[in-house]
């Protein structure tokens, strides 16, 4: 089994508007996934640097971040972000390009999880309707010229409303939506705007929302995570 979790975490700046990292941290610590995607990871202005920085998570977790040497002080692209166990192997890493009129970009890693390989993309969408599916399109295409073939999970806030239109009905085609119910906004959710999306490979089993009290005031996005395992 391979607990995998999707965290917008809103560059640590929580519901007081308080930047807090060690609290998002706490979060994170709460969830105990074993693969996290992470969303606005990366201050927004100059270097983009790592909001979770090296040190912190060196010394108060169990977790590596995977490097795709896009920026020196970055965690990932375009603030998105993977974090694996610090056992876990990390066979591949590659950032994906995404089209887009503002920056936005998604994160791949090939890894070894508990013994098993397992193929973790990370993604923020667009806030436009049409560039959610474009993007959409780029990273299924993406996926399908990846070789070898993996059993991959998709995780990320999407920015979708719709129940099933949309880039949700793309992405639908190839992969299996984790119902883990409502994660946005945090003190009072009313949206699913966050996923994790299973390839035919992985079963999903037990799911849901992380609803702590550190969660409602850490972000305005509450973590979604999702029990994997291998048919």
């Amino acid at each position: 089994m391979i607990k995998v979790a999707s965290y917008n975490m809103r560059k640590s700046i929580g519901t007081d508007r308080r930047r807090r990292p060690e609290r998002t941290l706490e979060v994170l610590l709460e969830v105990d996934a074993d693969v996290i995607a992470l969303q606005e990871a990366d201050r927004r202005f100059g270097t983009r640097e790592a909001v979770l920085t090296a040190n912190l998570l060196a010394e108060h977790s169990p977790w590596k971040a995977v490097h795709f040497g896009m920026r020196a002080r970055s965690m990932g692209w375009h603030g998105n972000a993977l974090l694996v166990r610090k056992d876990a192997e990390i066979l591949a890493c590659e950032a994906i390009h995404l089209p887009t009129l503002e920056p936005r970009g998604a994160v791949m890693a090939d890894l070894r999880v508990n013994g098993s390989p397992l193929r973790g993309v990370g993604m923020h969408l667009d806030l436009s309707g049409l560039w959610r599916r474009r993007q959409a399109h780029a990273i299924l295409s993406h996926l399908a010229a990846c070789t070898p073939r993996m059993p991959t999970v998709m995780m990320g806030d999407l920015n979708e409303w719709s129940a099933e239109r949309g880039c949700l009905h793309d992405f639908a085609q190839h992969f299996a939506f984790a119902p883990t119910g409502k994660s946005f906004h945090a003190r009072r959710p009313m949206a699913r705007l966050d996923r994790i999306m299973a390839s035919p490979e992985l079963e999903i089993g037990d799911v849901g929302v992380h609803r702590s009290l550190a969660a409602r005031t850490a972000s305005d996005h509450l973590p979604v995570w999702a029990e994997l395992r291998h048919r």
